[in-house]
């Protein structure tokens, strides 16, 4: 009993210590300049969207007093990525990441991984939604699986922003589960959410796969119909009345998450900084707002724990996509 006692003042000691070297090292560095919030897809879609609403933050809290965002689409991300990779050691650059960071490197379109980077947090979890124009004769997923096993390349599917990503997983688990080679269908690749949205909305693709936001909206409206979700149970709130591809006999249950990382070589200091600003913004009220105004749940790791959880992701997304046929081999 004794011995527990000696470890569990340590234990406390030491993370008080740590506390407190954390907080001295987030003061001993802060921007000299505007911050800039790289996004590596076109405006509209969720990755610009996160980013436009904590730089909104940034400046109506002065948690960063200069910040904005700046996009830079193009091959799924990576574009944007390598004019990160250009800032070395520069904290003053941000970018939004998901699961590409990994998926990427695993199918072998771009050199870069997470280990080239500076991982910050992961503030989000998103889940998937595959859903149709509301005068669609696609009425359900019924329909639309029916109209695949007749002939798989009369049904076009339309994503943001990049082959492997959240998206493109969850529909190709969907036609793997149908019996469909996903490689098969006819899929189209948008830069962004935006551009995506307008092309189901003018009748120029039959399937638009995106975020609940997109369809929550859009379905309330008359505009759209969501077919299905990849979240493995109903979801609360607005999202209730979606059905799950797992109810409908699918077993497409996937989720991307969303934060930032920073350029490689970054300072002690300034990861330090990063820490206590996000720490601060996740916690705050105007932040889960956002985040439940755009239907995310709101999971927030800083930047060890993310570190840690992109180690353990790469092998679950090299797994999934083995099994999915898109992994270079």
């Amino acid at each position: 009993m004794r011995f527990v006692k000696i470890v569990c003042g340590l234990a406390a000691g030491c993370a008080a210590f740590a506390a407190g070297l954390d907080l001295a090292l987030a003061q001993q560095w802060k921007p000299s300049k505007p911050v800039e919030l790289v996004v590596g897809s076109a405006p509209g879609g969720s990755p610009d969207i996160m980013a436009r609403l904590i730089q909104s933050i940034f400046q109506n809290t002065g948690l960063v007093p200069n910040s904005t965002v700046v996009n830079k689409p193009g091959a799924g991300n990576t574009i944007g990525w390598a004019y990160l990779n250009q800032h070395a050691g520069d904290a003053h650059y941000i970018a939004a990441f998901s699961p590409l960071v990994l998926s990427h490197r695993i199918m072998g379109t771009t050199p870069l991984n997470y280990l080239d980077f500076t991982p910050l947090n992961i503030l989000v979890r998103e889940y998937v939604v595959m859903g149709v124009k509301a005068d669609s004769p696609f009425t359900s997923l019924k329909d639309l699986t029916a109209q695949l096993r007749k002939d798989p390349t009369s049904v076009s599917f339309a994503f943001a922003a990049a082959r492997g990503n959240h998206n493109h997983i969850v529909l190709s688990m969907y036609l793997k589960s149908i019996g469909v080679d996903p490689k098969v269908a006819k899929t189209v690749i948008y830069p962004g959410g935006g551009p995506a949205l307008t092309a189901m909305l003018g009748g120029h693709i039959d399937v638009y796969v995106a975020s609940p936001r997109t369809f929550v909206n859009l379905q309330k409206e008359g505009r759209a119909r969501a077919l299905a979700v990849s979240s493995p149970q109903r979801q609360p709130g607005p999202l209730a009345d979606l059905i799950t591809f797992r109810e409908l006999g699918s077993d497409a249950v996937f989720f991307t998450w969303r934060g930032f990382m920073a350029p490689k070589g970054l300072k002690p200091a300034e990861i330090a900084y990063w820490d206590a600003v996000f720490d601060k913004l996740a916690q705050s009220e105007e932040w889960k707002k956002d985040a439940e105004s755009q239907f995310w749940n709101a999971e927030y790791l800083l930047s060890a724990a993310t570190r840690k959880h992109l180690d353990r992701e790469n092998d679950v997304m090299k797994a999934i996509l083995t099994d999915l046929g898109l992994a270079k081999q």
